[in-house]
Formats: C-alpha cells, structure tokens, sequence
C-alpha cells in the first residue's frame, strides 16, 4: 500500500474526535448497492411477518416500569423478532390501527446471524461492494476495520437490530447510554449505527451530549429480574464500573454548565453514513411526525477479551457465544 493510502479503520483524526466527543460520523461508510440491499430485506421482513401468532409485543423507551420485558423479548438475543410502536394501537380497542409494516418500531436482535444481508456486513468475501466504502481506497470502512482502530482486541457482536421511527408515530427516546442496556465489567460497548434513510431533525436523528461520555458513568443498568421476582426486566443501580478503564473518565472530568439540554449536538446524516456511538455518551432521539420514515441498522460491540459479560443483562450469548468480529 502506497504512502498515500489511509490504513485501514478510522485516520488518527476520526480517533482523536471520536474519543474527544464520544460519537464520530463516518460519510458514505455503505455503497449504494449495500445500503438497497439492506433496506429490500427490512421491508421483506416487514411485509412477510406473522401477525396471527403474534403477541403484539409494544417497545417502550426510557426508565420506565413497563419496559419491555416479556418472554418475546427475553428470547429475541438469537432471533429475528417484531416490536411495535405504542402508538400504533388503538387507546380504545387495542387493536393495530396501522398496517403492521408501519407499525413497527424494531426488529431485532439476531438479524447478523440469521439474515444473510446483514451478515455480509461483516464478511468482504460475500459483500465485495463493502470493500469500496469510504474513500475506495481499503477497507477502511468495514466494521473489523472501525473496531480494531477503536482498540479492541477481540470484538463481539450482540443486538443487531432496525429502528423504523415509522412517520408521524415513530417514538422519542429519552436521554440513555448503551451500556447501560449491555453491560461488561469494565464498560466497553460501541454502537454502529447505519443509516439506511437520511435521518433529519424532522424524522428523529440523533443528538449527543458531546464529551459525556467522559463524566457520565453507568449508574443504572437494565437487567432481567431475578428468579423468584417473576418475568420480566428492571433497572437497578449498577454498584460494578461505571467508566472504561482509562484516566481520561470519571465524575470529575466534567466541568460547569456541560450537561444542560442545550448542549447536545444534532446527528443529521445521510443513507450510507455510520455513526459511531460509546457505550457511555448520553444520546436521544425526538420523535418523527413527519411523513417520511427513518431506517436504520445498528448493532453493538463489546470487548470479549478481559471483560466479564454480566448473566443478569437482559439479552444472554446464543449457544454459540457472541459473534466474533475478527475472522481468522
């Protein structure tokens, strides 16, 4: 490779910004060709689902007692299930009051396991057109690429999933930070969040609190209930790390006046671009009543090696483990 080529992953720049503000936008991280792929598998799935054998499984954002939590739920880790929007029923009736396609809020959460378009994600060998992402130069915007430049060392994954934010009843998601929904000890979770659609501020983008993630610690984590508590899920104060380990965290890097909700930073991106979200920024979404829907892929990273995967988080490992990122 030439002097003139990038190595593969982020440049020494996208790393700086990215462990300066907690979240780092990657343009045209997807080619064309994957992004309609990905996006003509989501509305098959969307289109072909059950709805007879359903249990109409609605998902509920934020610390609140009815997150869900039911048997559907618990035993999506290595599935591909359907969660809806609360307000695609009907307050009187409880019956759907949308076509199911748009009706749904999520699919989830083993879409790169069982559904080979998703999967080819992270397999060049199936997805050749992954390989002229970015610049065209490498493969610089492949996800083992991205994660390697992020330090990991043996990268898992774990809750594939698409948002639809489906127009005009696409929720809004409170403030949050991913590891508090998949928590390692010590932290170590990163979001790769693909746009299939653009996503605008009318539609329901992302905002960040830039540099959050260095002050705010995982004090809450979602968890299943004990046995004996009946089934279900709860938040519970997290008496683990709360921090990555690194002198750069800790309550004490935070300065004056930086958490006020003026502060976050709007996330607009274009189909294609990547965003990449740590484990403990404070993220939100608004909700979309705009007319147009906003698609997205995401999934998670953890550190699978010198960290311990909590049995009491709310999705398990598949038989199989995790899926590594890195193929020999």
């Amino acid at each position: 490779m030439s002097s003139s080529q990038p190595p593969s992953g982020l440049t020494p720049e996208q790393q700086t910004s990215f462990h300066k503000n907690g979240y780092l936008i990657l343009p045209n991280a997807l080619p064309a060709p994957t992004v309609q792929a990905l996006l003509s598998e989501t509305h098959h799935l969307l289109e072909t689902f059950s709805l007879s054998d359903h249990p109409l499984t609605k998902f509920a954002a934020g610390e609140r007692p009815d997150h869900v939590g039911d048997s559907y739920f618990l035993s999506s880790g290595d599935k591909i299930r359907f969660f809806f929007e609360e307000d695609a029923f009907s307050a009187e009736t409880g019956q759907l009051t949308k076509p199911k396609n748009l009706a749904v809020n999520k699919i989830g959460h083993y879409l790169h396991g069982l559904s080979p378009p998703f999967a080819s994600l992270f397999d060049p060998a199936y997805n050749p057109d992954l390989l002229g992402a970015g610049t065209g130069l490498k493969k610089q915007s492949h996800p083992a690429a991205v994660a390697r430049s992020l330090g990991f060392r043996d990268p898992r994954v774990l809750q594939s999933m698409v948002i639809c934010k489906q127009p005009e009843i696409g929720g809004a998601v409170p403030p949050h930070q991913d590891s508090t929904f998949l928590y390692t000890d010590p932290p170590s979770a990163v979001g790769f969040w693909y746009a299939l659609e653009d996503a605008t501020v009318e539609n329901g983008c992302l905002s960040f609190l830039p540099g959050s993630h260095r002050w705010a610690g995982v004090k809450k984590r979602f968890v299943r209930r004990r046995e004996g508590d009946g089934e279900g899920t709860e938040f519970v104060e997290n008496d683990g790390p709360r921090f990555p380990l690194g002198d750069e965290y800790g309550e004490d890097k935070k300065s004056e006046g930086e958490d006020g909700e003026d502060k976050y930073v709007m996330g607009e991106v274009k189909a294609g671009d990547l965003v990449l979200i740590h484990g403990n920024i404070l993220h939100k979404s608004e909700r979309n009543t705009s007319s147009k829907g906003r698609i997205i892929y995401t999934f998670h990273v953890i550190e699978g090696e010198g960290t311990k995967y909590d049995e009491r988080n709310w999705l398990q490992p598949p038989a199989e483990g995790f899926t590594r990122l890195l193929r020999d």
